[in-house]
């Protein structure tokens, strides 16, 4: 079975700092080769993960210089590999919506991982093309979309390099988009009155440019708030895997929260605000916990007795990548059996 995976051609797969869909599409394009399938992925020629890969625009551009640009990027960039893969692949599989806009013109099944955060206006054109196969990053993403080719894979990570540290330190960590909606003013509140130390990473994004000089900036001073840039690989599982805890006070309804699982992986656990997703990941009183204000939190952090095995116990359990490209394979498995015009599996859908 050859499978297409045509990722953003913004960002490199994997990503070397930012980019959860990218860090989504590599461990996925890995577990599917390990699992002999033939994967040929459409990114950006800074790519490399270790499959065939095709590009048009050899070198990543992120952030974008201007919405136009990246709108019109994306687009030549979908067409091109629509086009590319139809014919060739017995699934095409895309992770932007701007793909879905040529699938009237391609006979090759299609399956789309909603990776956002509902919006109408995405919600009324996905159902435009109701023969595609979607796929949610969770319960609470697909309970909002009406579409009839619908199901929930939960991501999963690559578990061999991530491990619980053998002593933890005495700080906690913030790691994602310096924004308004994932909180770090709030993640700075937590810790300032649980009194211990944090650790700010993630990027500093030119829209977000006001809330960093106004609402962070001013606390970072170094040493017990501290600003440590954005992080790549290894510089991530360091941060994380040595936190007492990892602080996720978003202030909107997370689709997912890539981030939560890989704090996780490493025995870390999260503390969290509720919203979207959260309480679907976050198992309240092994992974981590779930409060609605700063001072919930910040109890939470001074009285932590979560065993670091237990919680990466957890994300082994529910979590592993090879859990996600098992599920992946199961569904590009029954939408080649019916493009062939055998019966599907029978498939309960909750």
């Amino acid at each position: 079975m050859k499978i297409a995976l045509i990722a953003p051609p913004f960002i490199a797969v994997p990503p070397r700092k930012y980019g959860g869909t990218e860090l989504f599409l590599a461990d996925l394009a890995r577990g599917l080769k390990k699992n002999g399938l033939n994967v040929v992925l459409y990114a950006n020629g800074a790519s490399t993960v270790p499959v065939e890969t095709r590009w048009i625009f050899e070198t990543e551009q992120w952030p974008f210089s201007s919405e136009m640009e990246a709108n019109l990027k994306g687009l030549m960039h979908s067409s091109w590999a629509m086009k590319d893969a139809s014919g060739e692949a017995d699934v095409i599989h895309i992770n932007s919506a701007s793909g879905l806009s040529f699938s009237h013109f391609v006979p090759t099944p299609l399956v789309y991982t909603v990776h956002h955060p509902f919006e109408r206006p995405l919600t009324e054109f996905y159902e435009a093309f109701p023969q595609v196969n979607y796929v949610t990053i969770s319960d609470f993403q697909r309970r909002e979309l009406p579409m009839p080719r619908i199901r929930t894979i939960h991501h999963g990570l690559d578990l061999d390099y991530r491990s619980p540290a053998d002593k933890k330190r005495e700080y906690l960590a913030f790691l994602g988009r310096i924004a308004p909606s994932k909180g770090t003013h709030l993640a700075i509140a937590i810790a300032k009155r649980a009194g211990i130390p944090l650790k700010v990473a993630g990027e500093i994004q030119p829209l977000y440019k006001k809330y960093w000089e106004e609402k962070v900036k001013p606390h970072v001073d170094g040493k017990f708030i501290e600003y440590v840039g954005e992080v790549g690989r290894e510089e991530k599982k360091e941060l994380l895997g040595n936190a007492l805890a990892m602080l996720f006070p978003i202030q909107w309804n997370e689709p997912f929260g890539l981030v939560t699982i890989e704090a996780m992986a490493c025995g870390t656990p999260v503390l969290a605000m509720p919203g979207g997703s959260v309480e679907e990941i976050v198992q309240e009183g092994v992974s981590g916990h779930v409060r609605r204000s700063v001072e919930g939190l910040a109890e939470c952090a001074k009285n932590l007795k979560l065993d670091p095995n237990v919680v990466r116990e957890y994300v082994e359990k529910n979590f592993s990548v090879e859990r996600m490209v098992n599920d992946y394979i199961q569904l590009y498995s029954e939408i080649v059996s019916e493009s062939h015009g055998k019966a599907p599996a029978e498939r309960i859908v909750a």
